[in-house]
């Protein structure tokens, strides 16, 4: 017979993982702080992301096209220090 849970055994073992891994202390925490602020912040997102040390205005796009940009850049000049290398190389064995 196979391994059967219900979904309350499944949500349980969800529950105490969030837990074991200090998931549900922070999100308290964060919780709370956001609960005793004076003013509400006009985004409550936000200030949770900055709560937990998020970054904010970040266009993540941007980074990923960078990312990339300069991943290619990075296999480009390695190329080129291996192509000098062996140029360097072959001056050597030369002399």
């Amino acid at each position: 017979m196979s391994n059967y849970q219900t979904p309350d055994s499944k949500k349980e073992e969800f529950r105490k993982y969030l837990e074991k891994s200090g998931v549900i202390d922070a999100l308290t925490k964060v919780l709370v702080g956001l609960y005793e602020e004076p003013e509400r912040p006009p985004n409550a997102v936000d200030y949770i992301k900055r709560y937990m040390g998020a970054p904010t205005g970040v266009d993540v796009e941007a980074m990923r096209a960078e990312n990339e940009q300069l991943r290619k850049e990075r296999e480009e000049l390695r190329s080129t220090i291996e192509e000098l290398n062996g140029r360097l190389q072959e001056t050597a064995a030369e002399n």
